[in-house]
């Protein structure tokens, strides 16, 4: 299911599915240990001895955000129970605190009393092993906790505490405390441990048609001195305080930089500024950008997106310094920096704190030893690192980089090639399915030597820019003589070296394509990009009243049609917004934008309303699939909503 809504600041992130239900927690890196895993964490009202969850049936839900900020507004209605309750939620933009406000509305002629009780299904540290939960009558507060991960849990509802909680044993047979709250008493259970879980509840009195203020927050730490320390800061500062500050941050943080966005649709200006915004809560004030953190992901492969995927990272990076943020992008690349192999490689994937993560590429091909990465993540890596000197001259940071990693790597795609055709060795394609040399990541690799070989003479490092220059130039003299294909008129997916004989060539169309034009080796109106980039939008567009364009020809992934000729594939955000870049690209008036425009609108129209943008799309029904939000998605919409801006300034209005 996708999370409708993300809010944290780069150490702590919290997601609410639809239903708002509270499903993932990750702290104190984001992706890392998601300290929910997955389960639902509620709230429940109890009304006039009634009682019912929050998105159950017979509530009536709408969820969004306060405009341009990291705070979201869900409204929740059930006219059954007379009652009508605005959440309001963040994650303070400082301190690592969910802060929760529940504004309780009477619709009722009478007096009545109302309970509130937030469940709390914790598995720190991902899974539900030796946890503790205790009630602490110092602070008069509850407390989960295992190794050093520490939650405390407090509120206030009116002028009253804390009334009433239950710690119970969550086992095969047993409902735990969710089911404790439902005939509104909780049986007040102070402690706990191993498989438990928790339900804490607020009570008072509303007047007819009156409204009563619930504050809640859950601080999160690594000791009991900390969480209880942090406890004490949310009560001086106030609730309110902090999710007005948090409010007003936020705000200010996603307009500060001056941007320019043609006649583009303010409902697209704004999906761009909310991409900016989930973009923040995905990457980790360490550096690491996550691909997504959609925990329900798990169901279908016992793995994750929760990683950093150096090439997303690096395609994320150039994004957000086009749009002004580079704070958020120097972490990348000493992240970058720091997780370079000896060797000047990138491997597959990263966990957010630079270790390796999980990968499904074999070491053995043919019998033999092969390096089991995706060439173009180390590649685009030196791509994007010289796109934010270009945009920041930070010329400082560069020397900082250039010899820890612009220089390995560079070393390493000059030497990674064949000595004959000049193209690099195999490895993984973009798409993680299959091992040859691809058209996209020779592209990135021709950028990343190019790329490389600039910063060499920047520091005046001659013998290296011109032997890195020298490569590039090999690689891309290779690609247009192997990867062109003059009896199609574009270029192929790839090649299937095979020793002592031709290379197999893959003639397949793939949106990655766009590489060609994307990272320079060819412009964008190169006749031989012109028929490529048409063969794309004709062969992948989804010929349903959806549309969109798919990753490639017969894509399994997420298959929800076996129509190939109608449907080679669901459509991806990232595959139709590459069409939409070329389309800015190759405009030679502003008259020629509007097929750019509508590809931006297409985009909008299948985002969730909250803003939040899957990997791809139902090709029939438009509804999400894949993990919700994909962090590379909201990127690639930036990207494309800059450049859209930047052209319109260029071009004259009439060609």
């Amino acid at each position: 299911m996708p999370r409708e809504i993300v809010l944290g600041n780069g150490s702590m992130l919290v997601n609410f599915d639809k239903f708002y239900h509270l499903r993932d927690l990750y702290y104190p890196y984001v992706g890392m240990e998601n300290h929910l895993a997955g389960k639902r964490c509620e709230v429940g009202i109890w009304v006039d001895g009634s009682f019912s969850w929050v998105g159950a049936e017979g509530w009536e839900l709408s969820v969004g955000y306060q405009e341009d900020t990291l705070v979201a507004v869900t409204v929740a209605r059930n006219a059954g129970m007379g009652v009508e309750v605005r959440f309001t939620d963040a994650v303070d933009c400082h301190e690592n605190v969910l802060l929760r406000k529940a504004e309780v509305s009477n619709i009722a002629d009478r007096c009545r009393e109302f309970r509130v009780f937030l469940h709390h299904d914790f598995n720190i540290g991902g899974f539900d092993v030796g946890d503790t939960a205790l009630y602490d009558p110092s602070t008069e507060t509850l407390i989960h906790y295992k190794r050093d991960y520490y939650f405390l849990l407090n509120g206030r509802f009116g002028k009253h505490g804390l009334r009433q909680y239950s710690i119970r044993k969550r086992l095969p047979g047993a409902e735990g405390s969710r089911a404790d709250a439902e005939d509104g008493v909780l049986a007040s259970n102070p402690a706990d441990q191993g498989s438990v879980d928790s339900t804490v509840g607020f009570q008072a009195q509303i007047k007819p048609y009156g409204t009563e203020v619930l504050f809640f927050w859950v601080v999160a730490g690594r000791s009991f001195h900390e969480v209880r320390e942090k406890n004490v800061f949310v009560l001086n500062e106030g609730p309110q305080e902090l999710l007005n500050r948090t409010a007003v941050y936020w705000f200010n943080w996603v307009r500060k930089t001056p941007t320019e966005f043609g006649d583009l649709p303010e409902e697209v200006v704004s999906l761009y500024r909310r991409s900016l915004l989930i973009l923040r809560t995905q990457i980790d004030r360490r550096g690491a950008v996550l691909a997504a953190n959609d925990s329900d992901i798990l169901l279908t492969n016992r793995d994750h997106y929760s990683y950093v995927w150096p090439r997303d990272g690096a395609l994320v990076a150039y994004a957000l310094d086009r749009a002004g943020y580079p704070e958020l992008t120097l972490p990348f690349f000493r992240f970058a920096a720091r997780t370079l192999t000896e060797g000047g490689y990138h491997w597959h994937k990263y966990n957010p704190e630079g270790s390796v993560g999980s990968s499904w590429h074999s070491w053995v091909r043919n019998g033999e030893f092969q390096l089991p990465i995706q060439e173009d993540e180390t590649a685009l890596v030196l791509w994007a690192l010289w796109k934010h000197y270009e945009f920041y001259r930070d010329f400082t940071f560069l020397t900082e980089l250039y010899p820890v990693l612009v220089k390995p790597a560079a070393e390493f795609l000059a030497d990674y090639r064949d000595p004959v055709s000049g193209l690099p060795l195999p490895s993984y394609d973009l798409w993680e399915e299959r091992c040859g040399v691809f058209t996209f990541t020779v592209s990135a690799v021709y950028a990343g030597l190019n790329a490389a070989a600039q910063c060499a003479a920047l520091f005046g490092d001659g013998r290296l820019a011109h032997r890195w220059m020298e490569a590039a130039e090999e690689v891309r003299a290779g690609m247009l003589a192997e990867l062109y294909r003059a009896e199609l008129g574009r270029f192929i997916r790839g090649l299937y070296p095979v020793p002592g004989q031709p290379a197999t060539p893959d003639f397949s169309l793939d949106a990655s394509l766009w590489a060609v034009w994307g990272f320079g080796v060819l412009p964008p109106n190169d006749p031989r990009v012109v028929t490529t980039m048409e063969a794309v939008r004709e062969g992948l567009w989804v010929k349903t009243p959806v549309g969109g364009v798919a990753r490639y020809a017969n894509d399994y992934y997420f298959r929800r049609s076996d129509d190939v000729e109608r449907v080679p594939g669901n459509p991806w955000f990232i595959c139709t917004l590459w069409l939409a870049s070329w389309y800015v690209a190759r405009a030679q008036s502003r008259a020629e934008l509007r097929e750019a425009r509508e590809l931006l609108e297409w985009v909008l129209a299948y985002t969730l309303p909250t803003g939040v943008m899957a990997e791809q799309v139902h090709p029939y029904t438009g509804e999400a699939l894949s993990v919700a939000p994909l962090t590379w998605s909201h990127a690639t919409f930036v990207q494309v909503v800059g450049e859209y801006g930047a052209r319109w300034q260029e071009l004259p209005e009439a060609s």
